[in-house]
């Protein structure tokens, strides 16, 4: 199967998610394959305050900043994006006549991450180990599955968390995520849709948008302020595991997946080696 579409779903309460499955949707109707990816930052921040969990960031050596997942956190994150991110993205799928499955990483080990050993980081500014912080990194996805679901014409939307290889489940980033999915199915195109037009030279004005952001292979993005960064870090995984384009664009938009495709957006690149 040639030419898939994998598309990332930002959980940025300006995302506009029912333009992306309308969007998602035609492209799917078109007859090019596509996998949805989506988190849901702004769900699980409104049930969390709802719950009165608090919501804590951690900043890593390198300055990119996660989310502080604990035992309640973990299950906020769970019942926000199966329970209320989800369904919505599927019931607007429908709408527009495509045929969606929901999945989350722990349906037939769909993701399987590495748990995140004890760490430091930086939390309120205080520089803490961390102990309890179920967080992981994908270390495989099963690709067979997803290869399936394309086959028979549906379109699979694909969310956090996944299974740790202890079998307990642990969050991880939706970002990575869809780049992981992207590596597994050798999707021809990424595109990370968020809050803004793409990778802002200034953060601060939204017509400084840059044609194209060149990463390092490894080491810190170099932009990480505004969540911004595990986004590039996301665009190199997919990058480095064989997908040709990955691209940086606007989930306000009323058409954001086929704008992005037409250049409205930030191409990531991988630096020279």
């Amino acid at each position: 199967m040639h030419d898939i579409l994998v598309v990332k779903c930002g959980g940025n309460a300006a995302v506009r998610s029912e333009a992306i499955c309308a969007d998602v949707a035609a492209v799917h109707r078109g007859g090019r394959p596509v996998v949805l990816a989506h988190g849901g930052s702004a769900d699980i921040d409104r049930l969390a305050e709802r719950l009165d969990v608090p919501s804590r960031r951690l900043v890593a050596p390198d300055g990119v900043s996660t989310r502080y997942t604990d035992e309640s956190t973990l299950e906020v994150v769970q019942l926000a994006l199966a329970g209320s991110v989800k369904p919505r993205l599927l019931a607007a799928l429908r709408a527009s006549g495509a045929d969606a499955v929901g999945l989350t990483g722990l349906d037939a080990g769909l993701l399987v991450a590495a748990r995140k050993p004890a760490h430091r980081a930086l939390l309120d500014g205080r520089r803490i180990m961390v102990r309890d912080d179920h967080c992981g990194r994908i270390v495989a996805v099963n690709g067979d599955l997803l290869s399936t679901l394309l086959t028979a014409g549906l379109l699979p939307v694909v969310s956090p968390p996944a299974v740790a290889e202890d079998g307990r489940v642990v969050n991880v980033d939706a970002d990575r995520v869809a780049a992981a999915l992207a590596g597994a199915v050798r999707a021809s195109t990424l595109v990370l849709l968020t809050g803004a037009r793409g990778v802002l030279a200034d953060r601060y004005d939204e017509e400084s948008v840059l044609p194209v952001c060149r990463v390092p292979r490894r080491g810190a993005p170099p932009v990480v302020t505004g969540g911004m960064a595990v986004k590039l870090i996301a665009a190199r995984d997919a990058l480095l595991s064989g997908v040709r384009r990955v691209l940086i664009a606007d989930g306000r938009g009323p058409r954001p997946v086929q704008e992005a495709l037409a250049g409205a957006c930030t191409e990531v690149l991988l630096e020279e080696a």
